[in-house]
């Protein structure tokens, strides 16, 4: 199957001479059908650069830009009827009530639209169609454009910080269309600093830095590439703890009254009265090693977890 989007070595340089900024580097990004894709960054890291070439509003320097298997600035008018982009800082015709723009917007892509489906979405998000432009806040402004990319019949929704300026309460009712819109097969790319945003909607995710793919897949296949996070209390250490491969960021407290003891360094077989606490990152490819060791020495409490979707972004920009 094609895929909906498909990047090739993006790149992309704003200036000249010492002073030119290298935006995009040979960025590639594919998004299957019916996939909601996560794309992750921090600001300059070349997120908005690539959804503004995507969108055909600016032209790369080099690479090929695909949507649903066509070239995305030859075909750009046709494509953009089959596509709803909402950016992050929403501006909108001051004198224009959300209700024409809503309109507007439908006429645009060549579709009426389902009436019912927008007053739904009006009702959701809380929207006053009747009021202009300038009377609106900037919360309320993104609110027009999620209204309008929700209700219509698109198939690819490309969203760029969509939910700037929304209240939590806005926030989850966003995050409730984005499970609804994933369940009818809809294709999204979604731009987010919301790591919990993007953790609990996204099949895939792509993480960009300086331009650059640092990782991609599924939230599993990254985690598999990083630690496990274990917090244990046992009776005592193992023998040879100081001597365990994989273990990292390793924090060891004496329970019942004692200090912490710090590192694994001259703990061979440790122990205490009241007993230890342990705390560390594992390797994934040593963490069952971990378990057995730990299962011999008196568990009183064990648990494990895989890192959060925060944890992973901020591993590959702490360096």
């Amino acid at each position: 199957m094609t895929d909906v989007i498909s990047l090739t070595g993006l790149a992309k340089t704003f200036g000249r001479g010492a002073g030119a900024t290298r935006a995009l580097d040979g960025l590639d990004l594919a998004v299957a059908a019916g996939e909601v894709h996560g794309l992750l960054g921090p600001n300059g890291a070349g997120k908005s650069t690539t959804l503004r070439i995507l969108l055909s509003l600016l032209r790369p320097d080099a690479g090929e830009v695909r949507l649903f298997g066509q070239d995305a600035w030859r075909d750009a008018v046709a494509l953009h009827r089959r596509l709803a982009y909402v950016p992050g800082d929403v501006a909108l015709w001051p004198d224009l009530s959300g209700g024409q723009v809503l309109r507007m917007l439908a006429k645009l892509r060549g579709r009426k639209g389902d009436d019912k489906r927008l007053a739904e979405l009006l009702e959701r998000f809380d929207l006053d169609p009747g009021k202009k432009g300038r009377a609106y806040s900037k919360g309320n402004r993104q609110k027009v454009m999620l209204v309008a990319a929700f209700a219509s019949e698109v198939e690819l929704l490309v969203l760029d910080e969509p939910t700037s300026g929304l209240d939590p309460l806005m926030e989850a009712e966003f995050r409730a269309c984005l499970t609804e819109e994933k369940a009818r097969g809809r294709t999204i790319l979604l731009s987010s600093h919301i790591l919990s945003e993007v953790e609990e909607v996204c099949d895939r995710v792509t993480i960009v830095r300086r331009g650059r793919v640092a990782e991609s897949g599924t939230l599993a296949e990254l985690r598999h590439l990083t630690r496990t996070l274990v917090s244990a209390e046992v009776e005592r250490l193992p023998s040879g703890f100081d001597r365990f491969q994989g273990l990292h960021e390793v924090r060891i407290t004496e329970l019942g009254g004692g200090g912490g003891l710090g590192g694994p360094d001259g703990l061979d077989g440790a122990q205490a009265n009241g007993g230890v606490r342990l705390e560390c990152t594992v390797d994934t490819d040593h963490l069952s090693e971990l378990m057995v060791a730990l299962g011999t020495e008196g568990v009183r409490s064990l648990t494990s977890r895989p890192p959060t979707l925060e944890e992973l972004f901020l591993r590959h920009y702490a360096a």
